[in-house]
């Protein structure tokens, strides 16, 4: 077991610190355990702690609730993922309020090429499972991971559509991996697990599933994804607020339209109205707008042109990839502001031309000649 692990727990249970100020204390302090062990005066030197924050911090005493916390986490056989090390979600750790720690228990690959959530109301209408089955179903050629939150309605409906199409689903939960909530999907979380898929969660045991937790939870789910797809939604609720999370994050936002009468399509209908998701009939909008049909032709000619003409956008990527002369696919989309498929987009243009070639892992190197 990792010898910080125990800092790292404890970090997460200080009342008022969350994900962004978590890393700049770590930042400052120069390591998670140094963290407990600084000065208040150095404390308050840090840019945005204030003296309540620092002695929230110095008094934290609980460690044998860390204790206790680390033995689940050993006899649930979890998965810990820290923010900067290895197994942390490429995708999740661009986003700055980003959770500093990860609890898993499942087998999906969270860094898997292509990650789609699956969003909507809990009361789910025969039009939304009709639609949702539709679009699982159709992107599910593209072997891409499923994310939902594991609650009644849309969520329930795109995991079990995912395994009926033999794809990896994960839950992403807003309480601790020592329940499931609704406790009706229970059996679903199960087959969930079964099946080679997942369940994450930043919160840990005895976190119940209270209504504050879910915003923080539906972050996850923004953060995780390419793109993010919202079925049916009132004018208000949970997939609004994390499909303005996708937004923020310059993820792809869908939303499926339905009738100006429908209060489940109002959501959707507004979403798309304001330019906050793309309109979708069919997995195929997906796919043109995420240029998942788009493949460089085996039969193209690969000799290197002489001079490869660079356009001003595609310029701002090969610029980023100049210092090192490769980059991650989640740092170039964080970096640039561009969406995922915008970026997807100029990186196989790039490719096109022989500008940049691309690597296991979703990464991009430039080529030497450019």
């Amino acid at each position: 077991m990792d010898d910080l692990l125990k800092y790292k727990i404890a970090l997460t249970m200080i009342p008022g610190v969350g994900g962004i100020t978590a890393k700049k204390l770590i930042s400052y302090c120069g390591g998670i355990d140094a963290v407990f062990s600084e000065k208040e005066s150095s404390l308050l030197k840090i840019p945005g702690i204030g003296g309540h924050l620092a002695r929230a911090v110095l008094r934290f005493k609980d460690f044998e609730r860390v204790e206790k916390e680390i033995r689940f986490i050993e006899k649930n056989k979890l998965k810990v993922f820290f923010f900067t090390e290895k197994g942390y979600p490429e995708r999740l750790k661009h986003c700055e309020d980003g959770p500093i720690l990860l609890f898993y228990k499942g087998r999906a690959d969270l860094n898997k090429q292509k990650i789609i959530a699956v969003v909507g109301t809990r009361n789910i209408t025969e039009y939304g499972k009709s639609k949702c089955t539709e679009i699982v179903e159709g992107i599910s050629k593209h072997d891409p991971l499923i994310i939902s939150g594991l609650a009644y309605g849309v969520d329930a409906r795109a995991h079990k559509t995912a395994m009926d199409n033999n794809l990896q689903t994960v839950g992403v939960l807003g309480h601790g991996l020592d329940r499931i909530y609704p406790p009706l999907n229970k059996p679903l979380a199960r087959k969930m697990l079964e099946e080679n898929g997942g369940l994450l969660s930043d919160f840990t045991s005895q976190t119940k599933p209270d209504r504050e937790n879910f915003p923080k939870r539906n972050r996850i789910i923004a953060g995780l994804v390419d793109a993010l797809i919202v079925v049916e939604a009132a004018k208000t609720g949970g997939a609004l607020i994390t499909a303005n999370i996708a937004n923020s994050y310059n993820r792809d936002v869908f939303a499926v339209p339905g009738r100006t009468t429908d209060i489940y399509s109002q959501g959707c209908n507004h979403l798309i109205k304001i330019h906050k998701a793309n309109l979708i009939e069919s997995p195929a909008d997906i796919e043109y707008i995420m240029q998942w049909e788009s493949e460089p032709s085996k039969s193209k000619n690969k000799q290197q042109q002489l001079f490869i003409e660079i356009e001003p956008e595609e310029k701002i990527l090969t610029d980023m990839m100049k210092e090192t002369g490769e980059a991650s696919f989640d740092y170039l989309v964080s970096k640039s502001g561009f969406s995922f498929s915008k970026a997807s987009s100029l990186l196989l243009n790039l490719e096109f031309k022989g500008a940049v070639k691309p690597l296991p892992g979703r990464i991009f190197r430039l080529n030497g000649k450019l």
